[in-house]
């Protein structure tokens, strides 16, 4: 555990069943122009309306960009920068999910010429914040909201690679159940699964701390106890509210601590093929999980005690873990979500490639609590292939 830690969060967070009323409270009254981050399945879905309806009560200028593609490379994300600056904004609100929430985040960094998106693939920390930003998720899962990171595809490398910069930080945050109420199964499942991985991870890492633990405890329990429910349920308003608490403080807990080796493998998959970043987790998670057991077995006892809220206290840390990464393990066969590779038509002849773009993630196999060597990243990838 680190003896030395901070916290860094929004400045203001916004929940409830009707929070998107209030960015009336937080955009301020100097704003000459919105640009609005998303793409054309939100828009497509209704939810940029409602965007737009609050935006027009106030009298307020925007545009909208919306050729923000999936899993975007850092190409494709300074397409999208180079767009917002010819726009001049002042302020940026982004609706949808990791991919929009992250090129929303660089932007806000990058209105200047002085340095783009592939300099900070090198050198994150260059930029600074330019333009304030508010960012409302549309699926309970990446926690982008939350956390001074993005993601972007490096397709020199076969990698996605991880941008941190604590000027990212967004700003203001909406939480509000309309923006997920309507969401596929198919489209929350992994995201979903992605939260619960980001809490769980954040929850053993070696960075953990007393922040990063109370925050990845709390999602966790919301999670493990509402994920299905939410996911599943188009009605279940009340677990969708909690699914997005979660997935905004397993954020947190991301910036607090850091994810590990789960996320670390998983780059490799949508840097090269492609692979939903929640898919990829999914797949990884229970390979990932019983590697790392005997070296946190004693935190999936303590997350057990706090999540399993019927449970049997007095079961040994040995069974007490076990159930834990066993119901894990059930959650994503009930959403449906793929648990090998070999669907989504990745080679076996791969398998050295992706050890080796897998433990180029130095900045999170750092964090595992178990080391990662390249021979167990070998047959961790050879359960899914």
């Amino acid at each position: 555990m680190l003896t030395d830690y901070s916290l860094k969060m929004p400045r203001n967070v916004l929940a409830g069943e009707h929070a998107l009323e209030d960015i009336k409270d937080v955009i301020p009254e100097s704003t000459n122009k919105i640009v609005i981050f998303t793409d054309k399945g939100i828009i497509k879905a209704g939810l940029v309306n409602l965007v737009e309806e609050v935006l027009n009560n106030l009298g307020l200028n925007y545009k909208i960009v919306s050729d923000i593609p999936a899993e975007p490379t850092y190409h494709q994300v300074q397409e999208v920068v180079d767009q917002f600056k010819a726009e001049k904004a002042d302020f940026i609100v982004a609706i949808g999910g990791g991919s929009a929430m992250d090129t929303a985040k660089l932007a806000s960094i990058l209105s200047t010429d002085d340095y783009g998106v592939k300099d900070l693939l090198d050198n994150p920390l260059l930029a600074k914040k330019q333009v304030s930003s508010l960012l409302i998720p549309t699926t309970a899962g990446t926690g982008s909201e939350a956390t001074p990171n993005a993601i972007v595809s490096v397709p020199e490398k076969n990698l996605k690679i991880g941008i941190v910069n604590p000027d990212m930080i967004p700003d203001f945050v909406v939480l509000d159940a309309r923006f997920i109420k309507n969401l596929p199964a198919r489209i929350a499942a992994a995201p979903s699964v992605d939260a619960m991985c980001h809490a769980i991870e954040c929850f053993t890492s070696k960075k953990r701390n007393p922040f990063s633990n109370s925050f990845a405890l709390e999602a966790f329990d919301l999670i493990f106890n509402n994920i299905i429910e939410a996911t599943l349920n188009p009605e279940a308003m009340e677990a969708k509210k909690k699914m997005l608490i979660a997935a905004f403080y397993a954020g947190v807990a991301i910036t607090a601590s850091g994810t590990t080796a789960i996320h670390a493998l998983s780059y490799p998959l949508g840097g090269k093929y492609h692979i939903a970043h929640g898919v990829s987790n999914a797949i990884l998670l229970m390979p990932v999980m019983k590697f790392n057991e005997p070296a946190i077995k004693e935190y999936l006892a303590e997350a057990y005690d706090r999540v399993v809220h019927d449970g049997d206290k007095t079961l040994s840390v040995d069974d007490k873990s076990a159930y834990i990464i066993q119901e894990m393990d059930r959650i994503v066969d009930v959403l449906e979500i793929p648990k090998s590779l070999t669907e989504f038509g990745v080679p076996k002849s791969d398998l050295e490639e992706l050890v080796a773009s897998g433990m180029e993630v130095q900045r999170l196999l750092v964090n595992n609590m178990r080391e990662v060597r390249a021979d167990d990243a070998r047959q961790i990838y050879q359960q899914v292939l």
